[in-house]
């Protein structure tokens, strides 16, 4: 079984549970906002761009040729690092096929300057390596990333995970790590140790906010998800301490971080918006979901509220999957989102015989105050 099957088979199971509300379960008032006051609607318009550019690139098989997770992070000189997790490389064959010796590494960078696509590796062009090489028994996933040190570096929150056996289910998460990148060459700098002692995974979402970086994570049980909230003063999330959302207020101590949203996936956004604040999910109440929601809150760490359907994804149904919705909040074009989401099938040989499934896809969604 291909990684990418096992990776979404282990997030999207997780969900297999009883169907309950997502509601907030760090039970605050919500405060008053225009964002939370207002009754949204949402208009979708899928194949929004880069999805062509990135679908046209794929197809050269001259590098990437699909991934998931897809993070966007704006670099200096007009460039965007799309961030990857599973990532399959060429080649492609002229019917839409991929050779099963096709190259598959667990993380990986496309560089975009205008119209120009550039995959980044490590290793060599003949030997291409993850970003972040595997450790002795498991392997790196990407989540969240942004800029740091006025943009000279590229930080990419880097998911350990670890074998435990030999079966195909036979591995957990591990820790959390920081990954290091200069944002020119994209060589790896450092991997930093990260807080990981309350089963959370700290890569769901970065977002700087008033002098400090929120950092979302997920605690995954199985049969919920939850979403925690932690910060750190500054860009540097290995440079100070961490503070962790109590409910009511913050603390140095990684436990006392409470669940402030059943429902999330693991990989998701929370962006301004308006007055307030936007997350947008995956719905994981509902098992292999094709529900992309928004919710909304007048601060950073919620409560999360009213709750709108943003899309339906077209692709579930059969073997196909849809997961890890989220907002690209850089390229954004006034009330429109630009929300992508991840694409696999539950037949491993079907990504080998059909480029296109296991490739990103891309909607604008646009915003509009209910009439």
């Amino acid at each position: 079984m291909s990684r990418p099957l096992v990776a979404v088979l282990a997030l999207s199971l997780t969900a297999a549970g009883l169907a309950v509300p997502a509601v907030s379960a760090a039970a605050a008032p919500a405060a008053s906002c225009d964002a939370v006051q207002t009754n949204w609607t949402a208009q979708a318009q899928p194949h929004a761009a880069p999805e062509g550019l990135l679908n046209a690139y794929s197809d050269t098989g001259k590098g990437w040729t699909g991934a998931d997770s897809t993070y966007s992070v704006p670099l200096p000189g007009g460039r965007t690092a799309w961030v990857f997790s599973d990532t399959f490389l060429g080649p492609v064959n002229p019917d839409g096929t991929r050779p099963k010796t096709t190259p598959f590494l667990n993380n990986s960078f496309v560089i975009q300057k205008g119209q120009s696509l550039t995959t980044v590796t490590g290793g060599t062009a003949a030997n291409p390596t993850s970003l972040v090489p595997p450790p002795s028994n498991g392997w790196y996933w990407f989540g969240a990333a942004q800029t740091s040190n006025a943009g000279r570096d590229l930080d990419v929150v880097a998911l350990r995970f670890e074998k435990t056996g030999t079966g195909q289910w036979d591995w957990r998460w591990a820790s959390n790590h920081l990954a290091r990148f200069d944002s020119r060459t994209f060589k790896l700098k450092s991997l930093t140790p990260l807080p990981s002692g309350a089963n959370v995974q700290w890569s769901g979402w970065l977002q700087r906010d008033g002098g400090y970086t929120y950092i979302y994570g997920v605690e995954d049980l199985g049969a919920s998800k939850y979403q925690h909230v932690a910060r750190v003063r500054g860009d540097d999330l290995t440079g100070k301490p961490w503070e962790y959302w109590t409910g009511s207020g913050w603390s140095s101590d990684e436990t006392a971080s409470v669940r402030v949203l059943q429902g999330v996936a693991n990989e998701h956004s929370v962006t301004r918006w308006k007055d307030g604040y936007l997350l947008v999910t995956h719905d994981t109440n509902e098992l292999f979901s094709k529900r992309v929601l928004g919710y909304f809150s007048c601060s950073p760490t919620g409560p999360w509220v009213k709750p709108v359907e943003l899309y339906q994804t077209p692709e579930t149904g059969g073997n196909i999957i849809t997961y890890n919705s989220h907002d690209h909040p850089d390229l954004r074009r006034g009330n429109t989102l630009l929300v992508s989401y991840n694409v696999n099938s539950l037949v491993s040989d079907e990504l080998y015989g059909d480029v296109s499934i296991y490739r990103p896809r891309f909607v604008g969604v646009t915003l509009a105050a209910a009439q």
